[in-house]
């Protein structure tokens, strides 16, 4: 089966763009292609939590220093892998060496080895802080895809590591204490399968749980609203999965903000609600 291109899944997970007919019932039928992009799409909402940080001063330089390394390993990798590829089986190590005395003793002055021999020893890296300035056109579009695809292998790479290190930890889970709940319920225009419940635990986090959610271009997030001055806030978004954990302000009034709110939002730099509701449902505890 012809996966699609990961970039186009990126634009897709992003809500740039609408997938077409073909991708549609390739999405349908593709187990692998519809799980990225669920990373891709919590991954992406993550991101949208953070629209409000533009005016924060800029990490220290070690922390760019860090990524750089990790993007400058993760480039030489298939540099090196093509060029064991193109090594000729049997060529032993005189004939190796032989060759690249040849092409020593002919190359041009000023030139390296690994110029003479066509591998680049250390790939070009452009300055993180550069491509922050640079967000407009085909890179910017490049930088965006590379960051989700980026940041959602470290986000299974943690989850791995975990899953390793205490595979069989006996010690049992304690059950949360519930201080309050709600069952979701579709709401407008929204259809009638679409479900969910929302639980306030007593550290201060709200555990969702949706089904039948429809599909949007952009994503899902939840809002406390006060029901009789209808003012709200954002707690959160959802990702590609069912089940959400998400903390709450520090002192928040749940019997005036009693109303959870899951809404479909685009990425259009808008903070706001935008006014499309999918579930909602009253907190009593």
């Amino acid at each position: 089966m012809q996966h699609l291109d990961h970039d186009r899944l990126v634009f897709l997970a992003l809500g740039e763009s609408e997938a077409d007919n073909g991708e549609s019932t390739h999405l349908g039928t593709c187990a692998l292609c519809r799980a990225e992009v669920a990373t891709l799409q919590q991954v992406a909402g993550l991101g949208t939590e953070t629209q409000g940080l533009a005016d924060l001063p800029d990490p220290p330089e070690h922390v760019w220093q860090g990524i750089e390394a990790q993007v400058r390993a993760a480039e030489a990798g298939p540099a090196r892998a093509e060029t064991r590829r193109q090594q000729i089986p049997g060529q032993g190590l005189a004939a190796t060496a032989e060759q690249t005395a040849g092409m020593t003793a002919g190359r041009p002055a000023g030139t390296t080895d690994e110029q003479v021999s066509g591998v680049t020893a250390e790939p070009t890296v452009t300055r993180l802080d550069s491509a922050r300035r640079s967000r407009r056109g085909s890179g910017w579009s490049r930088w965006v895809a590379t960051a989700v695809t980026a940041a959602a292998a470290a986000a299974v790479g943690v989850v791995g590591t975990v899953s390793v290190l205490r595979p069989d930890d006996p010690t049992p889970t304690p059950t949360p204490v519930v201080v309050a709940s709600a069952p979701l319920a579709a709401y407008g225009a929204t259809p009638p399968a679409a479900k969910g419940n929302a639980r306030v635990f007593q550290d201060g986090q709200l555990h969702l749980h949706v089904a039948n959610l429809p599909r949007v271009p952009g994503y899902y997030e939840v809002w406390l609203i006060n029901p009789t001055t209808m003012e709200m806030f954002s707690v959160g978004t959802l990702g590609g999965g069912p089940d959400a954990l998400l903390p709450l302000p520090p002192n928040v009034d749940l019997k005036s903000y009693s109303v959870v709110d899951v809404s479909a939002e685009r990425y259009d730099n808008n903070t706001r609600h935008s006014g499309d509701s999918l579930l909602r449902g009253s907190l009593t505890g």
